[in-house]
């Protein structure tokens, strides 16, 4: 499973050969311990499972500036003055990232991949030059596109929002930009399209008119899955749920949130969630709730793996290296029966204060590794018999009897009523928490021998 490795006509990323499993008693940080992309697990190998893929804007754009100071990394591809050739630059620092990270997709919003121009024509011009130039790349490597998307939060002009913007002239330049990473998304064999909020949401409710935000953002949603049908996108539309920040709401609050609004606008056929597992704790839930919530709706579509500081209320978006949050998240996906089209994508940054090359390439590893182990414990959960006998069993009263015929719908509510005066006080039944908190450490630490 291991992939051309590219270098265009500077090497960026010099002394780091292709990243190779070598196995939990090796000591080389630049080596999977755990990610055996050709291991099979649950009749599916690694990376079918996982699916991973590096995002562009942290990784490549991101120099670790914060509110308090500058950037402290100055990348090698970031340095010509001209604008498009710095996104050349930076497209084939990218792509030799990825072969040697050995990844099978990435991910891009549409003014990491080309500098925006000084009008609608001239960057979608700049667009479509490097979606030819990452198209090239793409065949060069056997890498593939996740999903593409659209920068609408960061221009001044989306300040009050995008498609829930309360000017029209700002709507249709979303609307314009949209088309054209769709163009792209498409060009690039995509199979998936991400709607990450950004700024729709409100900062001040008193001068919001929230019902009309609301049902723009949703025709937006309609006009744009429209579009992509027509130009042959067969692939997921995808919405990213996230509560606050840069607004102090977001419409998109979280998975529970989302799909209420995917149904009540009629788009749930089309749309299902991307899930971010900062954006999930921000929203004040674990990251396997909203998977959990997005897998019972059966709109589970794809994943950004992160994870947040405990400590900070804030968008963190640190690599995914807390076991549990991967034990947990993995044993949703497996009982849902996978991912499909989506995947795992490294929505992390390295922390301001990694400033070497080869950090990047750690980062990641760890990662991966916190993913793969996250797989095999949770298929090993799965397949206990005494988890499934505790969880199933809570529910054993509506296998058969009244409670059968509950779930049936055959009772109306005087019906209930008579049953419960019948059968007295119901006894109490232990949830027995603390033994299946106990059987999931002990899957942990076998896994870990």
């Amino acid at each position: 499973m291991s992939r051309k490795v590219f270098v265009g006509d500077r090497e960026y990323f010099p002394g780091i050969g292709q990243i190779r499993y070598e196995g939990s008693e090796s000591d080389n940080a630049l080596a999977f311990k755990a990610y055996d992309p050709a291991r099979v697990v649950a009749g599916r190998t690694m990376e079918e499972h996982l699916r991973f893929a590096v995002c562009y804007w942290h990784t490549f754009c991101a120099e670790g500036a914060d509110p308090f100071g500058p950037g402290t990394r100055s990348h090698a591809w970031a340095v010509k003055t001209d604008a498009m050739d710095r996104s050349r630059d930076r497209l084939d620092a990218a792509f030799e990232f990825f072969s040697k990270l050995n990844v099978p997709f990435w991910c891009f919003h549409d003014f990491d991949l080309a500098s925006e121009g000084a009008s609608v024509a001239e960057s979608e011009e700049n667009l479509r030059a490097m979606v030819e130039l990452a198209g090239e790349r793409q065949r060069e490597t056997g890498l593939r596109l996740l999903w593409g998307t659209a920068n609408l939060f960061s221009h001044p002009r989306y300040m009050n929002g995008a498609a829930t913007n309360p000017d029209f002239a700002v709507v249709a330049r979303a609307a314009a930009q949209v088309k054209a990473a769709l163009d792209a998304t498409v060009e690039l064999g995509g199979g998936n399209y991400v709607f990450w909020g950004g700024r729709e949401g409100y900062a001040c409710l008193q001068n919001t008119d929230t019902r009309r935000e609301l049902e723009h953002m949703a025709i937006f949603l309609e006009k744009a899955r429209d579009y992509g049908r027509s130009i042959g996108f067969d692939g997921t539309f995808l919405i990213e749920p996230k509560p606050m920040e840069p607004m102090k709401h977001q419409y998109d609050f979280d998975a529970q949130t989302v799909i209420g609004f995917l149904r009540h606008h009629g788009l749930a056929g089309d749309f299902k969630l991307n899930i971010e597992a900062n954006h999930a704790t921000l929203a004040g839930h674990p990251f396997a709730h909203d998977l959990r919530m997005a897998a019972d709706a059966d709109l589970l579509g794809s994943i950004d793996a992160n994870r947040g500081d405990p400590q900070n209320g804030w968008d963190t978006d640190q690599f995914p290296l807390d076991l549990y949050d991967c034990v947990h998240g993995m044993m949703v996906v497996l009982e849902a029966g996978g991912l499909g089209r989506g995947g795992l994508n490294f929505d992390a940054k390295i922390r301001r204060e990694s400033t070497d090359i080869e950090d990047m390439f750690i980062a990641h590893i760890g990662g991966m590794d916190a993913f793969a182990r996250g797989l095999l414990i949770a298929d090993s959960i799965l397949g206990d018999p005494r988890m499934r006998s505790l969880r199933q069993g809570r529910y054993a009263s509506f296998d058969s009897g009244d409670g059968e015929r509950f779930e049936n719908r055959d009772l109306d509510l005087a019906a209930l009523r008579d049953i419960a005066a019948g059968t007295g006080e119901p006894a109490q039944t232990s949830g027995k928490q603390e033994l299946v908190e106990n059987l999931i450490n002990d899957h942990i630490v076998r896994a870990a021998r």
